[in-house]
């Protein structure tokens, strides 16, 4: 079959550009480089505003110089529950950082002071010190609950816990060692030994050989805190609707669905369990050697010319890399355009967007050229089913005319009987072309379907005599429903046109009707030859025969179980097939009480 105009006269990819102002890979370029551009531009200014008030921020802001400061404090409050013996540590950290430091509560009471004539403090404070309330930004290790983890509390194990902890850790370790293993333990700061540089996949596997089951064991004492803990994230969460969740000892509810309510949960309770055991808020003030504020933070040049190369190198790097990424995405973009120019499957393989989209456009040629396939051979059928009866009329019109046939009563009926059969067949292929656009249309009404099928029966009941079948209904329960009468009796006739066709003198075609309290039920069985398995799935397909034989002898035209199908579906429901080979066959239409189909 040669190709069509419209796709001999397709252009050649070489003669078709696009403008290089619509280039993707211009366009993606321009994007990516004013987004580089404008980021790095307010990255860099808020690096020169922020950088030159560093020190001077209030709660939540780098402390710099004084960070050594503030992590030692938070950490001396973590373990202790007051300041009373804050004063020799404030003396270290003054001779290790060169500053006075002042510590007061929140009300400016002076708690510690390492040395020197009282001074008149700050307006602002370097910062609050509070192990459980901590800014993320200046202790990491805070995570976002904001609770220092060196605040342990009743978590703190005693002498003879840690004692006993740390010979199961060196037991553990000397086997770790036997087999190659580089695991080591430090001490938490609860006085639990954590292992460490050991992978989990490893540490999961010589986890029952060299006991680290048994040492993450809790501890009396940890069990105690931990059920403490536990019954106040599960009271907190019972006020809030929530779900009951457990702790382990890493403090993760491992069997919690939404994270969040428990979060929130665990984090108020764990303070309200730490308050007892931390030194309560304090104000931190960092001072010059004499006592005097220490001098306002200004960004330098040399700090001032790293800032602007480094997003000068920024800059040239996200060039450089733009470019590269826009020419590969564009790549895999060009290899489609080919393709779909040249009428071919795209080379693509990649597992990204551009992948589905070349997959995507695979299939859509491959259904094209099953469509097309399917479209021959449809019109080769309807060809076929159309020769046949022409043939007849054609060849039995010119014996008339020659003079080998009468023009009597019995050439009549015989040409009016081939174009019955040609106008069974057109109507046939006009209800598909209808079903097909969507232009099928129904007209339900509330109807009976025992009433209807004792209708079919009855109109049916001479072509069943003729073929020596007897024809029965088989009620069952009210079958009420709303449906299109003219359509759903179409249904039925054609399935029990196509039972008496195949099932041989002395069988018996049934039509059963039953109800259930959504859907009535339409089945008809015969006691005919049957369909083998192989041939089942196609039953429904148009001008499909499981014996070409049948062709004319039967008389069907091929499409009557394509429009059962056709029209079941457009009134929302299902039809099936169950046969064996010389055991008969049932058809089973199923349909919803209340109509809720649509057009097919």
């Amino acid at each position: 079959m040669t190709r069509s105009p419209r796709r001999a006269s397709r252009p050649r990819a070489h003669q078709h550009s696009f403008p290089r102002r619509r280039s993707l890979v211009v366009r993606l370029t321009a994007v990516s480089l004013l987004i580089a551009l404008a980021s790095i531009a307010a990255t860099a200014w808020l690096a020169v505003q922020t950088t030159t008030r560093a020190i001077q921020q209030e709660q939540g802001q780098a402390l710099s110089g004084d960070a050594t400061i503030y992590t030692e404090l938070l950490g001396f409050a973590a373990d202790n529950h007051t300041w009373a013996q804050v004063g020799p540590r404030l003396r270290a950290l003054s001779e290790q950082t060169g500053r006075r430091v002042v510590l007061t509560t929140l009300d400016r009471h002076v708690l510690g002071d390492s040395g020197g004539a009282p001074v008149t403090l700050p307006v602002k404070a370097t910062a609050s010190v509070d192990p459980l309330h901590v800014d993320p930004v200046l202790l990491p290790q805070a995570g976002t609950s904001g609770i220092d983890p060196r605040a342990v509390g009743p978590f703190k194990l005693p002498p003879p816990e840690r004692e006993r902890l740390a010979t199961l850790a060196k037991k553990a370790a000397a086997c770790l060692a036997l087999v190659g293993l580089p695991g080591q333990f430090r001490d938490s700061p609860s006085g639990r030994p954590q292992l460490t540089g050991l992978d989990p996949f490893s540490a999961r596997y010589f986890a029952g050989k060299c006991s680290l089951f048994e040492l993450a064991e809790p501890t009396p004492t940890e069990l105690a805190a931990l059920t403490s803990l536990n019954n106040a994230v599960n009271h907190c969460l019972q006020s809030q609707g929530g779900e009951q969740v457990k702790l382990d000892l890493d403090l993760q509810a491992r069997d919690a669905g939404d994270q969040r309510p428990v979060q929130g949960c665990l984090d108020s309770a764990r303070r309200e369990q730490l308050t007892p055991y931390v030194a309560p808020p304090a104000l931190l003030f960092t001072l010059g050697p004499g006592g005097s504020p220490l001098p306002t933070f200004t960004l330098s040049r040399e700090n001032l010319a790293r800032i602007l190369a480094v997003t000068g190198g920024v800059l040239l790097l996200a060039v450089a890399l733009t470019a590269l990424v826009a020419r590969r995405l564009s790549r895999p973009l060009r290899a489609l355009t080919e393709a779909a120019k040249q009428d071919r499957p795209a080379p693509v393989k990649s597992c990204d967007e551009v992948g589905y989209l070349a997959a995507a456009f695979n299939d859509l040629t491959a259904r094209r050229e099953r469509i097309e396939e399917q479209r021959k051979a449809m019109v080769s059928d309807i060809a076929h089913e159309l020769r046949n009866p022409l043939n007849v009329i054609r060849g039995r019109l010119e014996a008339a005319e020659d003079g080998h046939l009468p023009f009597d009563r019995a050439l009549t009926a015989s040409l009016l009987e081939e174009t019955v059969l040609l106008q069974h067949i057109v109507d046939d292929l006009q209800d598909l072309a209808a079903a097909d656009a969507g232009q099928l249309r129904l007209h339900p009404e509330p109807l009976d379907a025992a009433e209807l099928a004792g209708h079919v029966a009855a109109a049916h009941a001479d072509r069943a005599a003729a073929a020596g079948v007897a024809l029965a209904v088989d009620t069952t329960g009210d079958c009420a429903l709303e449906a299109d009468p003219v359509r759903l009796r179409q249904v039925v006739g054609n399935l029990v046109t196509n039972a008496i066709r195949h099932t041989p003198p002395g069988g018996r075609v049934t039509i059963r009707v039953s109800s259930t309290v959504d859907q009535v039920t339409l089945a008809v069985a015969d006691t005919g030859t049957g369909i083998a398995a192989a041939d089942l799935p196609h039953v429904f397909d148009r001008f499909w025969r499981a014996e070409k034989s049948r062709n004319r002898q039967t008389g069907g035209s091929g499409l009557g179980l394509a429009i059962v199908r056709h029209l079941v579906q457009a009134h929302g429901g299902t039809v099936a097939a169950e046969s064996e080979v010389d055991a008969g066959a049932t058809f089973t239409v199923r349909l919803p009480v209340t109509y809720r189909g649509r057009p097919a």
